[in-house]
């Protein structure tokens, strides 16, 4: 009844689980397990890691249910584009200001705030009836999750030593993409049965529960939590208390600020393309079937696996080659990976080898995804969630150029065209993890 996962730490066996073993003679596992508890980090990053599952199920729910809002809807690929692109623009343009309130006001706060804001425009988006409306709605949806990561990030760099933050990121993504692989499996069955609209209503429903319970249990460091002992508190390290607005007018100074948010833009660029058009792609470029949507679950699959190995290795990495190269050959390998498989995925003929290597190329960008968001805090320091935030900006910026791109050369040109831009950033993308030294610090490099 022990699990442990290395880079992250040892999950305890619970002490009420223990003792009843005890009770009935069996005793499992070395004495120095028996009788202790799981350390409240981890515990953080189970609430973190549920966090994302929603925030991943939220968005998919729109890709998946995209055929049916479409058709019911009179949306062709230019409008749908700009549905898509809609969210991003305003996830985008509200990332730094969340992140940089996080750094402030701390993430208790501002990520109930954040999950009850977008849970509302997800349950808005079943009643919209006509293209203007649902623009205006997921353009709300996503300034409600702007801060989402930025938040995470502040929350892992307080409660989680430097050594194990790559790995905590890499657990909490991995939730994520498991949400995304979910939410075929939910989405299709109740809009078979219900229609598209009745999938907003009961998503929305999620984000409210987590909201209480994370307003009600956490706290913003190890040292306002009653319970954390002086030995996780003493590993985790001193917490900053103090939140502070980034200075602005000396970060966009550091070349490595620029460099990270060029690389996260470039790839971002096509990453949006399996949260937003993928389901589009399989059923209008592809012929797949709206049951045969259940296998656009696999490419979320193939990134939960990479976000979560990619977390642990960045770590380890790291420690057998430095922080500058252990961040860097993860980068420089993932994304190079991505940019062949996409063109083998655009250029084969058989639909589901198509999505194998769609999959594989997504596996390519998310493995590298913790080693950016690492290096994020690492460069960050008490600043994490604005410098977290501007990394995050970029990919969005990027996104929503993405989104929109896509329907104007589908339109032109069909459904395979846009993966020529695509494999473009992607190669940009990997040349710039070469710019990317974590060993600097935001403000002392500008200085």
């Amino acid at each position: 009844m022990i699990v442990t996962q290395s880079g992250v730490g040892d999950f305890r066996r619970l002490s009420f689980v223990d003792e009843k073993l005890r009770k009935v003679g069996i005793v499992v596992g070395p004495a120095h397990w028996r009788g202790q508890k799981i350390q409240y980090r981890h515990r953080v990053l189970g609430l973190l890691s549920l966090l994302l599952v929603i925030t991943y199920i939220d968005r998919v729910c729109l890709a998946i249910a995209g055929p049916r809002m479409q058709e019911e809807l009179g949306i062709d690929p230019v409008a749908w584009g700009w549905v898509t692109g809609m969210f991003t623009l305003s996830y985008a343009a509200f990332e730094i200001p969340s992140g940089a309130l996080g750094d402030r006001l701390g993430p208790r706060k501002v990520l109930t705030r954040i999950v009850l804001w977008w849970s509302a425009f997800t349950s808005l988006t079943g009643i919209v009836s006509n293209f203007y409306l649902l623009l205006f709605t997921r353009f709300c949806f996503g300034m409600g999750e702007a801060g989402a990561y930025p938040n995470t990030g502040v929350v892992i760099s307080r409660w989680f030593p430097p050594l194990k933050r790559t790995s905590a990121w890499g657990v909490a993504m991995m939730a994520s993409q498991f949400g995304g692989a979910l939410t075929p499996f939910l989405v299709v069955p109740i809009q078979m049965r219900y229609g598209w609209r009745a999938s907003f209503y009961v998503f929305g429903v999620l984000g409210v529960v987590w909201a209480v319970a994370w307003y009600h249990w956490f706290r913003d460091s190890p040292s306002e939590k009653r319970g954390v002992s002086k030995e996780e508190a003493a590993e985790i390290g001193v917490s900053v208390k103090a939140h502070r607005a980034l200075p602005w007018r000396l970060a966009i100074r550091s070349r490595n600020l620029l460099s990270i948010m060029m690389l996260a833009g470039s790839y971002g660029y096509t990453l949006y393309f399996f949260q937003s058009w993928l389901p589009t792609y399989l059923v209008k470029g592809r012929g797949f079937t709206e049951i045969g949507l259940l296998l656009s679950s696999l490419p979320f699959l193939v990134g939960g696996m990479a976000n979560c190995g990619g977390g642990f290795l960045s770590d380890l990495l790291v420690r057998k080659l430095g922080l500058k190269w252990g961040r860097r050959s993860l980068g420089l390998a993932g994304l190079g990976s991505a940019a062949l498989f996409l063109t083998a995925a655009m250029l084969i003929e058989h639909r589901i080898w198509s999505l194998v290597f769609l999959s594989l190329s997504y596996g390519g960008i998310t493995i590298q995804q913790p080693g950016v968001l690492g290096a994020c805090l690492d460069i960050g320091g008490k600043y994490a969630g604005a410098v977290t935030g501007a990394m995050n900006t970029a990919t969005y910026v990027a996104a929503f150029l993405s989104s929109v791109a896509y329907g104007y050369i589908v339109k032109s040109y069909g459904y395979d065209a846009p993966f020529l831009p695509m494999i473009a950033q992607l190669l940009i993308s990997t040349l710039l993890w070469f710019r990317v030294d974590p060993t600097h610090d935001v403000i002392a490099e500008a200085e």
